[in-house]
């Protein structure tokens, strides 16, 4: 075994789960604290017009889902519709599949306080796996069978609650971690903490006479440092990360790792954070015929990726012949009971329907057993692989797609299962990590002077240090190493960078998504200016798409920057309230730009007006409140366009892409732009065409900087700054010229000077 590092200890791994167990805790608590709060203060009327809910529901059938789960389906009461309607739409909501909601009765305006104390609190907790316009579908949440509340010409009202599955799972994981003796430590384990150091690679990777030089790869399109990345996870023992910065096709490589390790007999879980992270995976390996199964309901699956999935497969294997008997004969019962209104009939057929679900679950344990077993590879999002179906399977190697968008937690779901064998994370640390709630699981800011110090300067250069402060710290020195600073937002790809060193990873450098001039920053910034624009990328324009758009000053740049320097262009600080349709309720203080929007509007214009289709422009920004400001302004003109804030982006791209960054202030505070990661995914979505629109006095030293810099080494940007006392009365804005960007560059004072 390679010789166990030093600062490390066996100590490391309880402490670090019983530290995990805490951050969760506080996490869980400030999420059901949000949902508790949303729920005592509001009526189901302003929940539903906030898009958290949807009244006026009736039950219009019910049928036996996956584990013997009753299944309801909820439709529009036909007393709230036209009656020649038939089966009306649901009004907007912004419920989706995979939400927990609970499911009410609708008591009426008319009800007495008595009445309406009584019904409160008596709802059924599910879990919604269909979506339409005209129904939503709900699997019940309990094993056992409940009435369904309403009934007869009562209506029902759904209500989006806080999500506590999740939480149960990666608790459960770090309590079993935690209790672990270290004679159940795995040498996979003792690398995961540092108790011993990675397998050192083979001396002779590169060499000719090694078998994985030459490897017969199955697709020919892969680049160098693809393969290398493919090579090298080939090679490791224990752990491998594939560090994929934005488009330098990293789940392209896994699709290939996959197969590589396949053809060497190895059984595969694979995983992602979301449903769609795994069901990318899916798609890809289809065609090559993989022996797979995807683990999770197919309501929350890609109507691609069906065929694959565990429910499908125990309707059409040989076995399912045996199930489906008992689900017909339980969805049977489960009509009746809608066409009985006596008591004790009622309470004989869900007693009946008890024992058939006993029998369903047994004939259903053993065919969903048999598929997974034949299964060479095995693909779940990251809490999915906590489920039965997993229970006594063992796996050779475990792939974690968008490793750096996982709670470590999560990531320990489906690393419990591996005996033996590795660890493949792939991600991009260097792009946003995992959305916090709980401030005890964020970095610690030191004490309220620092805090706001760093708040208007956006970083953490600036530390108030007492000796309290001193005392903590040396006390965390002896917590662990492991530990030692962790917060929710540190992944497992970090903890592992940070602990073994960049020996354990390996980065792709050819991207196939920006056009040479929007990498340059991103790359020289973050990462190491090893960045390659591919050839097919690397000078495409708007001009150049392939249909008819007109030659412009807007479609010849890749680079355009919107200076509104000067205090015409304010930001408004203002609540975000509850009125978003479908946007769900955030609680606290948000930023908003109206003249900025405006000229958002006007870049769009310039853009649709040279023939550049909306589905083909996205407008990014960090801000809810922009957000909402910016769909009042674009929808009726421009409905194709796509908006969202810059986190909910990560992971897209679009030809061209707008960055309105809202902040606009005297006191040059910049919030969430200060975060370099968040920066970097809003500037590295396009393709073709990025335009920055911004106050150089207050975020230049976070974005005006990278078309300052790109100037500075003869990449053409196009910089429009606003003329002094040219508003109210019409915006008047010049464009730089060279001369004036190298002035301004080699000046440091910004685009202002």
């Amino acid at each position: 075994m390679p010789p166990r590092p030093s600062t490390p200890s066996e100590a490391d791994v309880p402490y670090f789960a019983s530290s995990q167990l805490k951050l969760l805790s506080a996490e869980q608590a400030a999420e059901l604290s949000e949902n508790q709060l949303l729920l005592s203060t509001h009526t189901p009327s302003t929940l539903s017009k906030a898009g958290l809910a949807i009244q006026n529901l009736t039950v219009s059938s019910t049928r036996t889902g996956l584990g013997g789960k009753t299944v309801l389906e909820l439709s529009l009461d036909s007393a709230v519709t036209s009656s020649d309607k038939g089966g009306a739409d649901l009004p907007e909501h912004g419920i989706r599949v995979g939400d927990i909601v609970g499911v009410q009765e609708q008591v009426s305006g008319s009800a007495k306080k008595k009445e309406r104390s009584e019904v409160k609190g008596k709802g059924i907790e599910g879990v919604v796996v269909t979506v339409r316009r005209e129904k939503v579908e709900v699997v019940l949440d309990k094993d056992e069978d409940v009435e369904v509340p309403g009934g007869g010409d009562k209506k029902l009202w759904i209500v989006k609650l806080a999500n506590d599955v999740t939480y149960k799972r990666m608790k459960q994981t770090m309590t079993r971690l935690q209790k672990m003796s270290e004679q159940e430590y795995t040498p996979f384990i003792h690398v995961l903490f540092g108790l011993a150091s990675p397998t050192p690679l083979p001396s002779n990777i590169d060499d000719p006479s090694n078998p994985l030089h030459e490897l017969e790869w199955k697709d020919p399109s892969l680049n160098e440092s693809q393969k290398d990345a493919i090579k090298f996870a080939l090679a490791s023992r224990e752990i491998a990360l594939i560090h994929g910065p934005p488009g330098t096709g990293k789940t392209h490589t896994l699709i290939e790792l996959i197969l590589q390790l396949l053809q060497r007999k190895f059984r595969l879980l694979v995983c992602g954070p979301s449903n769609i992270s795994v069901d990318n995976i899916v798609e890809r390996l289809a065609p090559h015929k993989v022996p797979m199964i995807r683990l999770g309901h197919p309501a929350r699956l890609l109507p691609s990726v069906l065929n694959h999935s565990l429910d499908v497969l125990t309707r059409t294997s040989e076995a399912a012949a045996l199930v489906q008997d008992v689900r017909k004969e339980m969805d049977t019962k489960q009509a009746s009971i809608r066409k009985t209104r006596n008591g004790r009939e009622k309470r004989q057929i869900y007693g009946e329907i008890k024992e058939l679900r006993k029998e369903y679950r047994e004939r259903e344990r053993g065919c969903v057993d048999n598929l997974v077993r034949q299964s060479r590879v095995v693909l779940a999002t990251l809490h999915g692989a906590g489920g039965f179906h997993l229970k006594g399977q063992e796996f050779d190697v475990v792939i974690v797609d968008e490793a750096s968008q996982a709670l470590e937690a999560q990531c320990w779901v489906p690393l419990l299962w591996v005996k033996t064998g590795k660890l493949v994370l792939a991600g991009d640390h260097l792009q946003l990590p995992p959305t916090i709630k709980s401030l005890n699981s964020k970095p610690e800011k030191g004490k309220k002077e620092s805090k706001k110090k760093d708040e208007k300067k956006g970083t953490g250069e600036e530390k108030v240090v007492d000796e309290k402060t001193k005392t903590d710290a040396k006390e965390k020195e002896t917590e662990g190493a492991v530990v030692n600073g962790m917060t929710l937002e540190t992944t497992l790809f970090d903890r592992l960078l940070s602990l073994h060193g960049p020996s354990i990873k390996r980065m792709l450098t050819t991207q196939y998504r920006m056009h040479e001039k929007i990498m340059r920053f991103p790359s020289d910034e973050l990462y190491e200016s090893k960045l390659i624009a591919a050839n097919s990328v690397k000078a495409r324009l708007l001009k150049d798409l392939p249909y008819a758009v007109k030659d412009t000053e807007d479609t010849r740049e890749p680079l355009v920057f919107w200076d509104t320097q000067g205090g015409d262009f304010p930001e408004k600080t203002e609540d975000d309230d509850i009125g978003k349709k479908g946007k769900g309720m955030s609680w606290g203080e948000s930023k908003s730009n109206e003249a900025e929007a405006a000229l958002v509007k006007m870049h769009i214009g310039n853009l649709i007006e040279a023939g550049v289709k909306e589905e083909d422009i996205a407008v990014v920004t960090p801000y809810n409140a922009q957000l909402a400001v910016l769909s009042q302004l674009l929808k009726e003109s421009y409905p194709g366009i796509e908006l969202g804030s810059v986190d909910g982006f990560q992971g897209r791209e679009k030809e061209a892409v707008i960055v309105s960054t809202v902040r606009s202030n005297s006191e040059k505070e910049v919030g969430f732009l200060g975060e370099k990661r968040r920066l970097n995914v809003a500037m590295t979505r396009p393709k073709r065409h990025l335009c920055v629109i911004g106050d150089s006095e207050t975020v230049g030293r976070y974005v005006s900087f990278c078309v300052i810099g790109l100037a500075a080494s003869e990449s053409s940007v196009a910089v429009y700054t606003l003329l002094p006392l040219s508003f109210p009365y019409g915006w008047k804005f010049k464009k730089l010229t060279d001369a004036d960007l190298a002035e301004a560059s080699s000046s440091g004072n910004g685009l202002s000077s």
